[in-house]
């Protein structure tokens, strides 16, 4: 899939499959980091055999799987997704078949992340570099948007007269609304004001090119730091504070389907991973054992 790579398969260029790959992924209105991902992956498995793609089988791909483990200590999750990726371009591109008894998928795994209590989140906010940090962060907590959903919001999804974030363009191309913090209008009206951005379309432009949205890497940048800062010891990042949104949500009395929305899930079970997670809601639900009229006597010996 990349140039460097010595092919020796002149009926199919490596220009060729990555084009057909494109295709077939455009096709079927893949988010643009899928893409990138799948794409990535392919160009990795054919350089690490030196060898075009389509002229690599099953062997190879449990070799590749064995090594994303054993060499690369790659999760069960992220190899998933490494094999989702070459699956699609054999069944796909190819036209080919693709055998689960050849190369079985490895169990998903379910990661409790660590959530930061509702004290933690106003450490991390108070401790933003600055002020447009500050902004970032606040902007994640009370949305619960996705980082990349975060840096391409434009200065007309916000609604002050619905009190609404039109979120656009989210994971699976479904819009959705969240709602409009108060505390997060007054600081985004303020930064705005200070920065004097109105000839931006992006609500966040970059720092480089007003034109043009903010890396989400600059946000990630910003939640380690404010993190650091903060003295926090758990891992921040931006993701984090969506999971803290839904469960700080769930623990305050909001129903499950509602933050589902919120979210954007299309399944609920996916929002189920909050009711694990909400130690407000798991302590004040009572064990059944204290129910129970017991003897506090010790058990005779005898």
């Amino acid at each position: 899939m990349s140039a460097e790579i010595e092919l020796g398969h002149k009926e199919v260029p490596v220009t060729h499959l990555r084009k057909l790959m494109l295709e077939e992924l455009q096709l079927r209105d893949y988010a643009q980091n899928t893409i990138r991902h799948y794409i990535r992956t392919v160009e990795d498995f054919a350089r690490r055999f030196r060898c075009s793609p389509d002229r690599l089988g099953p062997r190879q791909i449990r070799e590749y799987q064995a090594e994303l483990f054993q060499k690369r200590k790659l999760s069960a999750n992220s190899v998933r997704q490494h094999l989702a990726a070459l699956r699609f371009f054999y069944i796909k591109t190819l036209r080919r078949t693709w055998n689960l008894a050849d190369t079985p998928y490895p169990k998903k795994t379910l990661h409790l992340p660590t959530i930061l209590s509702r004290e933690e989140v106003a450490q991390l906010l108070h401790a933003a570099r600055t002020p447009g940090e500050r902004i970032l962060l606040m902007a994640l907590y009370a949305s619960g948007a996705r980082n990349a959903e975060l840096a391409h919001l434009k200065v007309s999804d916000i609604d002050s007269q619905r009190m609404v974030v039109h979120i656009r363009g989210c994971k699976g191309r479904k819009d959705r609304d969240v709602m409009l913090s108060p505390k997060l209008l007054v600081a985004l009206r303020a930064h705005w004001r200070y920065y004097h951005r109105k000839s931006s379309t992006w609500l966040f432009p970059s720092n480089y090119r007003k034109d043009r949205p903010i890396d989400t890497k600059t946000i990630w940048y910003a939640c380690r730091k404010a993190a650091q800062r903060a003295g926090l010891q758990k891992r921040v990042y931006p993701h984090l504070l969506r999971h803290c949104f839904a469960t700080h949500l769930y623990e305050a009395g909001a129903d499950l389907r509602a933050i589902q929305v919120l979210l954007g899930h299309e399944n609920l079970k996916d929002t189920l991973l909050y009711v694990h997670l909400a130690i407000q809601r798991l302590n004040a639900t009572a064990s059944p054992l204290d129910s129970l009229t017991l003897n506090d006597k010790p058990p005779d010996e005898n």
